[in-house]
């Protein structure tokens, strides 16, 4: 399962000197191509809602999610809801952020997730999200 959180329907529009030209369905498509070359199933969902991401993840806990990649967008830095629905649905996840996050903004420093996540990726570019796929097939196959 990949989530994207707020504004990042925005890719390929939103501040590309940050983001990059890259489209959030391009992302998408190549993830799900990406993992359907390694014989996975790979689900996409954004929304700018919290509410509605914590929903899907309390689904991934009995829907057969065998792990999440996330990019939480701005709920990174402000969300404890965000976390409480991570520890409830008990599956594995990779945090992905385009930017070096660490290079931004001081707010921008502290994540309510990381400490939960198998793995971060920041400052990759939309690669992160490939590298995350990468990682997270590596780990599957392994089990």
């Amino acid at each position: 399962l990949v989530i994207n959180g707020p504004n990042l329907n925005t890719l390929g529009t939103r501040e590309p000197e940050i983001y990059g030209a890259t489209t959030l369905a391009e992302i998408e498509a190549g993830l799900v191509a990406q993992g359907a070359a390694a014989g996975l199933a790979v689900d996409t969902f954004q929304s700018n809602h919290e509410g509605a991401i914590i929903d899907r993840l309390h689904a991934a806990r009995s829907d057969g999610t065998e792990f999440v990649i996330i990019n939480p967008g701005a709920f990174t830095h402000t969300s404890i809801a965000l976390r409480d629905a991570f520890q409830a649905a008990a599956v594995p996840f990779c945090e992905v952020h385009i930017s070096n996050v660490y290079a931004r903004e001081p707010f921008r420093h502290h994540s309510y997730l990381s400490d939960l996540a198998v793995g971060v990726m920041a400052g990759f570019g939309t690669r992160g999200y490939t590298l995350a796929m990468a990682f997270v097939v590596e780990r599957l196959n392994r089990s």
